[in-house]
């Protein structure tokens, strides 16, 4: 048996749950205080190769028009690989992944054929496989969380796993960061979110006074109208301000006494 194929030891499921637990706490941490994202990211490529037992990892992050640039990689090796990917016409796994959101597993560079010029690339530099998460928001996508590893496959499915949590984590640290640097945007969001909440107690009110009923009966009334028709509870709120939407059809209208004013 020679030293390649002589297994390696494996961590006690306990112990790395633990670390792992450790990993996401001191992550989470530099997301409270003002951080530089790209020490933050630097700091998630190292976790992944200590977590998972790789060779090396790397971030690539997208701009507003779409180009992609290197933004953390663990030591300079990974950093030339990741450079020859984005300076070149062929692209790479990661570029891939970047592209088109979806996950790219290449289990032996020494056959891959869809990018002969990075797989040589990345083999010269010592690497047999790639592994490459698409750090995704929604329908956009803001780069890659790439893992390079000396040997074949690159990566087990728990580990894989894993490394999506990882590009998680990375995913909202930048969502986190670029919010930060909109004041105007979110001084906009909540404002909106300000009018909202004035037009639905409005709303409420218009229900209360005409089923007399609580305003309580007359939230859940309005929410469950949005909702059955997958509606917007402020759009509704406010249509029915505008007496665009009849009260009647929220509530059965109360019982008339004598003397009642028409609503």
């Amino acid at each position: 048996m020679t030293g390649e194929d002589v297994p390696k030891p494996v961590a006690p499921r306990a112990t790395r749950e633990a670390r792992l637990a450790r990993s996401f706490v001191t992550l989470a941490d530099t997301l409270v205080d003002d951080y530089d994202v790209v020490d933050m990211l630097d700091h998630l490529v190292n976790t992944c190769v200590a977590f998972l037992g790789v060779s090396q990892a790397g971030v690539m992050l997208a701009d507003q028009q779409g180009g992609l640039h290197l933004m953390a990689s663990s030591n300079e090796a990974t950093e030339g690989v990741e450079l020859f990917q984005l300076q070149g016409t062929e692209g790479g796994p990661c570029v891939e992944a970047s592209r088109t959101g979806l996950p790219v597993d290449v289990e032996d560079l020494a056959v891959e054929t869809r990018w002969p010029r990075f797989a040589a690339t990345a083999r010269a530099a010592g690497f047999r496989s790639v592994h490459a998460v698409p750090m995704r928001w929604q329908d956009t996508t803001l780069g890659a969380l790439n893992i390079f590893n000396e040997e074949r496959p690159s990566l087990g499915l728990e580990d894989q796993q894993m490394t999506r949590a990882f590009a998680d984590v990375a995913t909202i640290a930048i969502l986190q960061h670029r919010s930060s640097h909109r004041s105007s945007m979110l001084v906009e969001q909540l404002q909106s979110a300000l009018d909202s909440r004035i037009l639905i107690e409005q709303a409420k009110g218009v229900l209360a006074e005409h089923g007399k009923v609580g305003m309580d009966v007359a939230f859940a009334a309005l929410r469950g109208f949005a909702r059955d028709r997958n509606l917007k509870l402020a759009s509704v709120a406010e249509a029915l301000v505008r007496r665009e939407l009849p009260a009647d059809g929220f509530l059965p209208a109360a019982p008339r006494r004598p003397g009642d004013a028409d609503q």
